[in-house]
């Protein structure tokens, strides 16, 4: 089947990573998949002559709004893989909602990464695929620790270093400054503590701000996007992992660290509370305070730590299972094969 894959692919973003996995997962089932950037095409009437120009005969989109709205009207079947901005954010704009809601009665399948139903779902048998992130981790051997260190400007002696990584792109709803100032008063008590956030510019007016930031604050590093083996080797690395994110779907970052073997200390909101069992597969926090108590008590308490990895470590391998999310790929296709066309 020759299949039409929507996503926003700006590069070392979550959605890039998983729309990538997907295709492979698509064509390794011996279908054509093209991946075109959401935000390469401005209206349905341009999917409309790429569709005709390439024959394609079916349609995925990752996220509602950004990618899904472009695929109405076209006469062929087409699924839905729901983001976080779209069910977090987006469904509380009266007219992206308006257009979502329109989107959802058009498409012929879902993908949600949480066993909870997204409210609006028309909860037609067989039209909804929960299935969690897939989630495979290479880190780069040959990456030099030391080196990204400098880079950083850490000039802390590696032997009682602690470096707690966040990774996000940079936009407002990832909230990279949320911790920092906390951090930096923990980094005066503590001068080996420092804070690593690594990911993409994404919105350039709020870099300015995290940038600006950063630079004036003590223990805080700001580091730009990397490839994908070399930021898992980062997190490989590094004391913990950290999310702070206002609202997520479905963290493959949380996840990928949980799978290295790694800590996660993670903002308390549902996508985050979703994978990670506080005291169990990772740590929850509900302000900047409860953040460095919590980190100050994973640095002092070795039995916590070892518990936490190996439950993270075996929550990844049960539950977020490459080669499962590959099946539920290849049977979602075999649903579009039978949709009728419009």
């Amino acid at each position: 089947m020759r299949l039409l894959f929507l996503a926003a692919l700006r590069p070392h973003t979550g959605n890039a990573v998983t729309a990538q996995r997907v295709r492979d997962h698509l064509e390794a089932a011996g279908h054509v998949c093209i991946l075109k950037d959401a935000f390469d095409f401005g209206s349905p009437s341009e999917i409309a002559d790429l569709i005709q120009a390439e024959a394609l005969q079916a349609a995925l989109a990752l996220h509602l709004y950004r990618g899904g709205r472009l695929l109405q009207g076209h006469g062929i079947p087409f699924g839905i893989i729901f983001g976080g901005t779209d069910l977090n954010e987006d469904v509380n704009q009266g007219e992206k909602n308006e257009v979502m809601g329109k989107v959802l009665k058009e498409a012929s399948t879902f993908v949600t990464f949480h066993q909870k139903t997204p409210a609006g779902i028309p909860h037609a048998q067989g039209k909804i695929y929960v299935q969690s992130q897939g989630i495979a981790t290479a880190p780069n051997p040959a990456f030099n620790w030391n080196a990204f260190l400098q880079r950083a400007e850490i000039k802390q002696s590696t032997d009682n270093l602690h470096v707690f990584l966040l990774i996000c792109g940079l936009r407002q709803v990832k909230d990279p400054l949320y911790l920092v100032d906390a951090f930096a008063e923990w980094h005066q008590e503590e001068p080996n503590v420092y804070m690593v956030i690594v990911g993409p510019e994404v919105d350039p007016v709020f870099t300015r701000e995290v940038k600006a930031k950063v630079r004036r604050t003590m223990g805080v590093r700001l580091v730009p996007e990397m490839p994908q083996d070399d930021l898992h080797a980062v997190v490989k690395n590094c004391s913990a992992l950290v999310n702070s994110s206002v609202s997520e779907g479905m963290s493959a970052a949380i996840l990928e660290a949980m799978g290295l073997e790694v800590p996660v200390l993670a903002r308390d909101i549902p996508g985050n509370a979703a994978v990670v069992k506080h005291e169990v597969t990772g740590l929850l926090f509900s302000d900047p305070q409860e953040f460095v108590q919590l980190a100050k008590r994973l640095l002092s308490d070795p039995a916590l730590e070892k518990e936490i990895v190996a439950n993270g470590r075996r929550y990844v391998r049960t539950h977020h299972s490459w080669r499962v999310e590959r099946d539920t790929y290849e049977r979602l296709v075999r649903t579009l094969e039978g949709s009728p066309e419009d």
